[in-house]
């Protein structure tokens, strides 16, 4: 198991954040999600470096969608990044943290009528523009609270990166934003030239997710910088902003091979500086959304094992306190981990297991024959890197409880959710 930011190992104990894992388990019960908040500011700090936010006055828009408890909005606006919400939830979870409302973009395919009109009403900063309904209904309340909206149209720019399928975004048969091949977009730039109360400064591309290879955001610089240049020669309108959404891909087991944030980021901007002065245009402000790779190495889950099922000749089941309830991705897309019992780390491995959940599904398993050191009921299991969209997917099913968070820092803990009780579980029924 590869150890990620603070994480240090102590007599076969793992610490985390100068904390011991097995006295966290102890305090705040299993399951458990468990963040190195050290390692979550030392990423949006490269970010903030490498992307030179201070420099070219460029932004980092952490996207709220991988993890956001109102303790995760305090921390990244002490960080000095922007916010992706994509939801009405998110945005009012962003503002019950007294998130400034202008450093907010809000996203989404499908945003409601009323997550429009909280949105102008709360002041967002930028709305990125989906489809013509969202764009008729924006200037439609804009004009009624009176108020003029900056926004960005998000696009399709016909990007397929290699990631699964399930997370693939930038091709053109998406439901995300306005295609180029069919004209769409240039239909919305017409009609976006008649509106008083809507102000476009901005495109916005996200081609995927879990992305590895540096060559697909070249491409969406290409075609993202060459739209600049014909948007204001074809129509008089000036981009100022270009969001390249986020998508990075991180370590999660040996067979992910991921770039730096430094390497990324520096790619980026480095071919926009080249291609605007090919195309002599200003260099506009550029905006990047990571949201995994800033928090996923960073979190963990804390498990106790429970039965243990050895069917001979066939496999070893190693049944969790936990599942596809805390941690959905291995049974959505096949999503992999690694795992280790935490007060045996460095023993060797001696056992082929298969982590299963507790759920009511032969579809609840957590981890696919994966070595193990001699494992034993009640041990305290860890599986690493599930800080993007493990809390944030969590679910009810089965009437389970979603687990409580941790932070760990300089050696203390520090409780950001409570663990949802029987009585919570039902506290919205009839």
């Amino acid at each position: 198991m590869k150890l990620h930011g603070t994480m240090s190992v102590k007599n076969k104990n793992l610490y985390i954040g100068g904390v011991k894992c097995e006295n966290v388990a102890k305090k705040y019960e299993t399951p458990l999600y468990i963040f190195d908040e050290k390692l979550i500011r030392k990423n949006c700090r490269e970010y903030v470096n490498y992307f030179k936010v201070k420099e070219n006055n460029n932004k980092v828009a952490y996207a709220g969608k991988a993890f956001l408890p109102r303790y995760m909005c305090q921390l990244i606006k002490e960080e000095n990044l922007y916010l992706d919400v994509v939801s009405g939830g998110e945005l009012y979870t962003a503002y019950k943290s007294q998130f400034p409302m202008e450093k907010i973009l809000f996203h989404g395919n499908n945003k409601t009528i009323d997550e429009i009109e909280m949105g102008i009403k709360l002041g967002v900063g930028i709305f990125v523009v989906d489809n013509f309904y969202e764009l008729d209904l924006i200037e439609e309340i804009c004009e009624r609270y009176n108020t003029i909206q900056d926004i960005y149209f998000r696009i399709t720019p016909s990007i397929e990166a290699h990631t699964h399928e399930y997370i693939k975004t930038g091709q053109i048969d998406s439901k995300f934003g306005f295609a180029l091949t069919n004209g769409d977009l240039y239909e919305a730039l017409e009609k976006v030239k008649e509106y008083k109360n809507i102000n476009l400064i901005g495109l916005h591309a996200h081609i995927g997710s879990q992305i590895f290879e540096v060559d697909p955001y070249m491409d969406a610089v290409d075609i993202m910088m060459n739209l600049i240049k014909k948007i204001k020669e074809n129509y008089n309108i000036e981009i100022k902003e270009i969001d390249l959404g986020g998508g990075i891909g991180v370590y999660y087991t040996k067979h992910d091979t991921p770039k730096t944030i430094k390497e990324f980021c520096e790619s980026i901007i480095n071919r926009v500086e080249k291609t605007c002065e090919k195309l002599k245009i200003n260099k506009p402000v550029l905006i990047i959304e990571p949201g995994r790779s800033i928090v996923a190495n960073a979190g963990s889950t804390l498990y106790t094992i429970g039965s243990i099922k050895d069917i001979k000749d066939i496999r070893t089941y190693v049944s969790v306190d936990g599942g596809m309830t805390d941690n959905i991705r291995p049974s959505l897309y096949q999503a992999g981990y690694e795992c280790a019992v935490i007060n045996k780390i460095g023993l060797d491995k001696i056992n082929q297991v298969t982590v299963a959940g507790k759920c009511c599904e032969s579809g609840d398993i957590l981890i696919t024959d994966t070595d193990i050191m001699e494992i034993q009921s009640g041990d305290i299991l860890i599986t690493t890197s599930t800080g993007a969209y493990g809390y944030s997917m969590s679910s009810n099913y089965n009437k389970i409880p979603k687990p409580a968070v941790v932070f760990v820092k300089d050696g203390k803990s520090k409780l950001i959710c409570k663990r949802q009780s029987y009585k919570d579980l039902i506290s919205l029924e009839l």
